[in-house]
């Protein structure tokens, strides 16, 4: 990341474990709870200027990077008890062989961090002359 700039990280909201929560105080043991805690808080995104990275793990870390110029559609979605919470999902829809679709779920100003990457890959298409091609 040597001239890249961090345009935005952020963490999956723990609302997304409310169920798993709630279960633990009436049936799962406490550390259940504990675990998804961790599993949350341990996965991280990181937008850059010029890729998505991805890190998740708790004892071990694995990271996954997406170029943002492989980015072909983003899609935003939001249900009844996200938009109570201000969080949302937001989908990638990407020519990655490996990633071919990409969800970051329970988002803080999902709407917002979309635009963010909408507006990061077109930078990204221009200045490494990139255009996608719908051939069908």
């Amino acid at each position: 990341m040597a001239d890249e700039h961090v345009e935005w990280t952020g963490h999956p909201s723990q609302w997304q474990n409310l169920g798993w929560f709630l279960l633990c105080l009436l049936v799962v043991p406490i550390p259940f709870a504990l675990w998804k805690w961790l599993q949350t808080r341990s996965t991280l995104y990181t937008l850059t200027d010029q890729r998505l990275k991805f890190t998740r793990g708790i004892f071990s870390k694995t990271t996954e990077d997406l170029e943002l110029y492989r980015v072909r559609d983003s899609k935003f979605s939001q249900g009844l008890f996200e938009r109570m919470v201000g969080l949302g999902n937001i989908e990638l829809f990407t020519t990655d062989e490996t990633s071919p679709t990409i969800n970051l779920p329970y988002i803080a100003d999902a709407e917002g961090v979309r635009e963010k990457i909408r507006a990061l890959v077109e930078a990204r298409r221009d200045a490494k002359r990139v255009r996608y091609l719908d051939a069908e």
